[in-house]
């Protein structure tokens, strides 16, 4: 079990280990040759140009100006120099509202720690509770409520602390909720025109026999939108098609790898196996192979776009719909357009970037199916994960490895490996353990199906948390307490078991120090420093780099990466939220990392990370509901602690804090959510108002023509043309019959029969 001088050597290690990775990032991100890896974002803005200084030949790669190297921390006061207007302008409004979670972590940590340290810590340690039990304990935990003995009226301090903190917990939500939601209200009446604002996606079109998908959707929405109705895209299946051009991009790359080397030495061509991975068959000439193999895939690629064109089978029953206001497009978006709730079902259209173009071509109706699948999927994963967590806690006992590998026990007794092993090795086995989970997770949501990359990350980070939660926590918990007091479980009494485990629980906040310094530490340090990044741009830079465009491509920007970022957030607000009552010494921890993390990814999103989509921060109702989550399973988890010490006098007074946690909850929500679900049809009418009023003669149809046509039938090498011709516009009135005269298939009436209707498109 870990000890004060064990959490010291762990947190000596990363406190060094991050004092290196800033010390590297700030030699490295000075020099010239590296400057498209640690400022891309003002490259892809167009405002930085290379380095490239007048003189000596090294100083285009090399900073040869010694005076900057005195200066390597000043990228910490430039990364909080933005204000958050400019901020917001210059990155988007997901990032800076992504950036407020760690705000929120300090503004309630912070508090917090002073009071409990000025209150809790004195009423722990001046109890002698530990040292005359059987149970193994450290000097750390001398400092928490297992020291408390069982019945002391000491655990009234603890319940009126537990109020403080909820009250104070709640009072920093609301502010922050009511803060975001007139952020976003005030970005989206702001914001410039965008595609996504007239349009919505419509899903299970029902089919009909005698009318195509685009005539059946046109004719609808004629029918039942004729004031508003502008345009449509009918949605395809293009993913083979797209798999395609990916792969004629691959080779492509690496021909022109092979084209560059030969370049550089014309006096042998290369060679390459056209076998697995390139170790199998004979040598060919690789500049021919790769030409030839492009020369087919080019080829593939038309033959598929053909037949993609004439294969009504390649149209899924989808559409993008735009209308000539946002008015009209959030009155559709946000009602039922058939008595039949299942069919023609709308919703806000993503914007066209953000926009998982695969799963648009899965049937609706197979979804459900799908989801299932995958709920039954992720249980099991959940499940099987409790055994690298139980190796982890086994690392975290000292004994249990002794007995596992006697030979290794000379060493591990001595004092510096001892704690290493317990103040570093838990922390760092659990985060390895945990580098593929976020995968995982991602291809889980991808096989649902859902239609955009936001809602794909944040189903990943919905998932993500609860996995911490039940594994990382409370397996954590669980196990660790199960190897720690072993021999307690098994030679004590049936009834004495809760006991155990209320005086353990608390004791779990050493394993939960050092791997908040892992992650929290080394893990937010080392992002700053974008080792991997910086490795692949210098390979793609001299292998396959010869334009200015190939260079752009090779920087790799990356982004924020919500579906990873946020669950472990919340997993430290969980954690103090938790330890705050029980283990106080956890929270300044955890307000280390909160106050790094928000320089270093401020830093980031300033100078590195380019944004994938701009949601208008629709995610802040997920982190909201995490952290009164992880109040009310604090106050849960101190109800049950406290039932083991038998405070029969104050435990009941702590049921009504769960209660009005959750009232407050269901307040917040009623007053808040809305504004991230909705889009208010007032606001839509004033800045449709506004817009006609500057840009009378706007061409709206133009703007919105094109703007949801797959990627793979725009403008490039792969897309001349595209498959769905867009009519222009009509001023004079429309006829629409409510039949069709492309009869195909049946005589009988169909489901639009009817009588003639006239329409008039302004």
């Amino acid at each position: 079990m870990a000890t004060l001088g064990d959490i010291a050597v762990g947190a000596a290690i990363n406190i060094l280990s991050a004092f290196a990775f800033f010390l590297i990032f700030a030699v490295l991100r000075i020099q010239p040759v590296n400057d498209r890896v640690y400022f891309p974002k003002w490259y892809l803005k167009g405002l930085r140009s290379s380095p490239l200084h007048a003189g000596a030949f090294i100083s285009k790669f090399v900073n040869l100006d010694f005076r900057s190297y005195a200066r390597f921390l000043n990228w910490m006061p430039a990364a909080l120099k933005m204000p958050e207007p400019e901020l917001i302008d210059h990155a988007g409004l997901d990032s800076a509202v992504y950036l407020r979670i760690y705000l929120i972590g300090l503004k309630i940590f912070t508090p917090i720690a002073c009071l409990a340290f000025a209150v809790m810590v004195p009423v722990n340690w001046t109890n002698g509770t530990l040292e005359h039990s059987n149970f193994k304990y450290s000097n750390v935990d001398k400092l928490s409520i297992s020291n408390i003995p069982i019945g002391s009226r000491r655990f009234w301090t603890h319940l009126v602390m537990a109020y403080a903190f909820t009250f104070w917990t709640c009072y920093i939500l609301k502010k922050e909720y009511e803060t975001v939601a007139s952020m976003r209200l005030h970005f989206l009446a702001s914001e410039h025109r965008r595609p996504d604002q007239f349009t919505v996606l419509v899903r299970n079109v029902p089919l009909d026999p005698d009318e195509s998908v685009s005539e059946l959707v046109e004719h609808f929405f004629l029918v039942n939108h004729p004031d508003h109705y502008l345009t449509h895209q009918v949605v395809y299946n293009a993913n083979k098609l797209s798999s395609l051009v990916e792969e004629k991009k691959r080779v492509q790359n690496w021909l022109d790898l092979y084209q560059l080397r030969y370049s550089r030495n014309q006096s042998m061509r290369p060679v390459v196996k056209p076998g697995f991975l390139g170790l199998w068959g004979n040598r060919v000439d690789a500049i021919d192979f790769y030409t030839s193999k492009i020369e087919r895939l080019s080829n593939e690629i038309s033959s598929e776009r053909e037949k993609i064109s004439k294969n009504p089978k390649s149209i899924m029953p989808a559409a993008f719909v735009s209308f000539k206001t946002r008015w009209a497009a959030a009155v559709c978006a946000q009602t039922q357009q058939t008595r039949n709730p299942t069919t023609w079902l709308t919703e806000w259209a993503p914007e066209p970037r953000d926009i998982y173009w695969d799963n648009l071509a899965i049937p609706y109706v197979s979804l459900t199916i799908r989801r299932l699948i995958i709920a039954v999927a992720f249980f099991f994963l959940t499940f099987f994960f409790m055994i690298p967590i139980a190796f982890v806690q086994s690392l975290a006992n000292i004994e249990g490895i002794e007995k596992a590998v006697p030979l290794l026990k000379p060493i591990i007794e001595l004092k510096f490996i001892k704690s290493v092993i317990q103040g570093f090795l838990p922390g760092i086995a659990l985060k390895i353990f945990l580098i593929f989970l976020p995968t995982i997770l991602m291809l889980m949501s991808k096989f649902e199906g859902f239609s955009s990359i936001s809602a794909l990350e944040r189903r990943s980070a919905t998932r993500y948390y609860i996995f911490q939660f039940i594994n990382v926590f409370l397996g954590s918990i669980i196990t660790g307490t199960a190897f720690q007091q072993l021999d307690n479980f098994i030679h004590q009494s049936a009834n004495e078991i809760p006991k155990t485990i209320g005086v353990s629980i608390p004791m779990k906040a050493t394993f939960f120090i050092t791997y908040i310094m892992v992650d929290g530490w080394a893990g937010v340090a080392g992002e700053i420093l974008r080792l991997k990044p910086l490795i692949i741009y210098h390979l793609r830079n001299f292998f396959l780099v010869k334009t200015e465009k190939d260079r752009e491509e090779a920087m790799d920007p990356g982004s924020l990466g919500f579906n990873t970022g946020e669950p472990q957030i919340q997993l430290y607000f969980l954690l103090g939220l938790v330890y705050a009552v029980v283990t106080p010494v956890l929270l300044p921890f955890i307000i280390v990392f909160f106050a790094l993390a928000y320089v270093v990814y401020r830093h980031q999103i300033i100078n590195v990370y380019n944004q994938e989509y701009e949601s208008a921060a629709a995610f802040w109702p997920d982190v909201h509901g995490r952290i009164v989550t992880a109040l009310v399973v604090s106050q849960l988890l101190l109800m049950g602690l406290l039932s083991t010490k038998r405070a029969a006098q104050s435990t009941p007074l702590l049921i009504t804090l769960p209660v009005l946690t959750i009232w407050f909850h269901m307040f917040c929500k009623g007053r808040y959510e809305p504004a991230f679900v909705t889009y208010p049809l007032q606001e839509a009418m004033m800045k449709d108002t506004l817009e006609r009023a500057r840009e009378p003669n706007l061409n709206l149809k133009g703007f919105l023509q094109n703007a949801y046509v797959h990627p793979v039938f725009k403008g490039g090498d792969d897309g001349e043309t595209d498959v769905v011709s867009v009519e222009d516009l009509k001023e004079e009135p429309t006829i629409v019959p409510t039949k069709r005269q492309s009869r195909r298939n049946t005589p009988l009436p169909s489901k639009q029969s009817g009588s003639l209707t006239i329409v008039d498109q302004d």
